[in-house]
């Protein structure tokens, strides 16, 4: 039996990863077998990606998302796949959007984009988590650290970006995430499980 493919996305700081956590012990409490991923990844590839951000390595942006696409091949083969074959609930934090919205964002050309990333699996469940932009950049103000990726100019292309997939493709559930914590938690789990 296939498993489910439940991906949350959404600019630094909208709580991707705070609600992934949150979602893969909601559902392991009621039972279901729940692997729980992230991009980039941790694997060989997307940890020098982690460490050319942090030290902010110049890179191209092409170079950037060929990089990306290289670490989600490889998640996708390794990881995903195979949770899924064994029945389980995949949930991860980020996926092709990404690519598309900070390639976007960094001058890369949409059409380039989407052939990059057209053999990927897709989701079942689409999930853009998009808080207000200023409540974004009040959270990304609290971190100590900070990537390449995560300057506010860029930040706000990022965001619109998502605004815009989410207006082409209606399937994508957007969920604001400005909210109480436990109230979030339960809108992204209602949504995860239709």
């Amino acid at each position: 039996m296939a498993g489910t493919f439940i991906v949350l996305e959404g600019p630094d700081g909208a709580g991707t990863t705070k609600h992934s956590v949150l979602l893969e012990h909601r559902l392991k409490s009621e039972g279901h077998m729940v692997l729980r991923t992230f991009e980039p990844t941790d694997g060989p590839l997307g940890s020098a990606i982690r460490l050319d951000l942090l030290n902010h390595t110049p890179l191209s942006p092409l170079v950037l998302q060929q990089r990306f696409c290289e670490d989600r091949t490889w998640h996708v083969s390794e990881v995903i796949k195979p949770a899924l074959a064994r029945g389980a609930t995949v949930i991860s934090d980020r996926y092709f959007h990404s690519t598309i919205t900070y390639g976007l964002a960094l001058g890369i050309g949409r059409e380039e984009l989407d052939l990059m990333n057209k053999l990927f699996i897709r989701p079942d469940t689409t999930l853009f988590l998009l808080p207000p932009f200023e409540v974004l950049q009040e959270r990304m103000g609290r971190r100590e650290q900070t990537d390449e990726l995560e300057k506010v100019e860029l930040q706000k292309k990022v965001y619109a970006n998502y605004q815009l997939l989410a207006k082409e493709d209606p399937s994508i559930i957007v969920i604001d995430t400005s909210g109480a914590l436990e109230e979030v938690a339960q809108k992204i789990y209602e949504a995860s499980c239709r």
